[in-house]
């Protein structure tokens, strides 16, 4: 049997979701969902230190192994890699589909060229966790650094097919609603603000219950994103799923592309984080990449809806202006 023969076999068991007749989601076949482009080699760490917690075992050590090491593993067949690793020809196979590559000779012309950027000298540092006793300056650079990493990862990282689809949703919406709890939450308000400065109709409830019942009021031309970085956060999913159900257009901004949250999420929008450490809780780096991504969305949508938003944003300027005039009461 020939790699090629193996690798499509390897692949039949995979399924995705996609939105039914009636509104509901249904399995379909993933090959059948849309494929985005393969990340390109900067992507690939990125795309590890993502999606390693939600791996299988035997997975994480295939991931772990081609992060760690690109250019010996990049000279490996996929039977070596299996070999390597005490993982299965298969799980090579479904790992490398994970990250993003349609088979692994994709992910091996990957690997090759981080092997070179590396050997270039422009691989990033690896990460130092924050001591208790570490000076304020250190401390100043290490987060600088962490969240530099975040920024670079969630870039690389991000689908601009599907970040194109949601700017083209919400630049055309009739109405957005955007769900998010805690630290989520704060993303959520900021992302509404800048709707609302660029004209569009836009909420950000707090309450769960308030979420919901907003929900049940979209329909087709409306737009619900939830933004959670675990992508299992209930009091997300449930408005989004409401959403999903009504028929509205529905978007995910989440560190966990495979997350709950997914099943009802036309459009899939990846952020990534730095290591959580004691010192250094997840909501800290999720934040900085979830607001990327907003401004990423917001640019879009002000660039496609320019005639109206330029005149609403000057607009806004103008009635704040006098409360940052000196002397102003």
């Amino acid at each position: 049997m020939t790699q090629d023969v193996k690798e499509i076999f390897a692949d039949r068991r995979g399924t995705g979701t996609s939105r039914g007749a009636s509104g509901g989601s249904v399995a379909v076949p993933s090959a059948q969902a849309a494929a985005p482009a393969p990340p390109a080699p900067a992507a690939l760490a990125a795309k590890v230190r993502t999606l390693a917690p939600s791996m299988t075992r035997s997975m994480q050590r295939v991931a772990e192994a081609v992060a760690g090491d690109p250019a010996g593993c990049a000279a490996l067949t996929v039977t070596g890699l299996a070999g390597l690793t005490g993982t299965s020809e298969a799980t090579v196979v479904r790992t490398a589909r994970l990250l993003g590559y349609p088979g692994y000779r994709d992910l091996r012309l990957a690997l090759a060229g981080l092997a070179a950027q590396q050997e270039s000298g422009r691989a990033p540092a690896i990460t130092t966790d924050i001591a208790v006793d570490d000076p304020i300056a250190d401390v100043v650079a290490k987060l600088a650094h962490d969240e530099q990493q975040t920024l670079a990862d969630t870039a690389a990282g991000l689908d601009t097919v599907q970040l194109g689809a949601a700017v083209a949703a919400l630049a055309g919406a009739r109405r957005t609603d955007v769900y998010g709890i805690g630290a989520s939450g704060l993303v959520a308000q900021d992302l509404t603000q800048k709707l609302l400065r660029i004209g569009l109709i836009a909420h950000a409830p707090s309450d769960p219950h308030l979420a919901v019942t907003n929900a049940v009021q979209l329909r087709a031309g409306d737009v619900a994103v939830a933004i959670t970085h675990s992508g299992s956060t209930g009091d997300v999913i449930e408005p989004l799923r409401v959403a999903f159900e009504r028929g509205a257009t529905t978007i995910a901004v989440t560190g966990r592309p495979d997350g709950p949250v997914t099943q009802y999420a036309d459009h899939v929008l990846t952020t990534s984080t730095a290591r959580e450490s004691e010192l250094r809780p997840a909501a800290m780096s999720s934040r900085t990449s979830q607001l990327l991504v907003v401004d990423c969305l917001f640019v879009g949508i002000a660039q496609r809806t320019y005639e109206s938003a330029a005149p609403a944003l000057s607009a806004s300027y103008e009635a704040l202006a006098h409360r940052h005039r000196s002397g102003s009461r």
